[in-house]
């Protein structure tokens, strides 16, 4: 996914915090590249550290749009969901794919293909940038 970045204050010394404008969103995310080439323009790959649970930080997205927001402290994350075999599922979200890690309890077989939403907390979201 092409983004841009800025440098955001952090509250954490060594950590590197960027807001991150994707063509279907902003929010505040962690950066894991070089801190000096946090503000520009990037290919970036998302990393979450954290699994999704079906009801707890995912559930049944209320538009069919892609989207990346910032809600109560956490990133939202909107797409649609392919549970490709246990314990990976996809998140398409517009030209992007973000890989997940499915924890329990795990989404219904029938909600296989459809729009979810899953929030994180703001410190499990990173991005990496690479090259092309």
């Amino acid at each position: 996914m092409l983004v841009r970045t800025e440098l955001m204050p952090s509250s954490e010394p060594d950590q590197v915090m960027v807001r991150v404008h994707t063509p279907v969103g902003h929010a505040v995310v962690v950066w894991r590249g070089e801190p000096h080439e946090a503000a520009g323009g990037h290919f970036i790959e998302w990393s979450l550290g954290e699994d999704i649970l079906w009801g707890v930080n995912t559930r049944l997205a209320p538009l069919a749009e892609p989207e990346v927001r910032e809600e109560a402290g956490c990133v939202v994350l909107r797409g649609r969901l392919e549970l490709v075999e246990v314990p990976v599922a996809v998140l398409a979200m517009g030209d992007s794919q973000v890989l997940l890690e499915v924890g329990l309890p795990p989404p219904p077989d029938s909600i296989d293909g459809t729009w979810v939403e899953i929030s994180f907390s703001v410190e499990n979201v990173e991005l990496h940038p690479y090259s092309l």
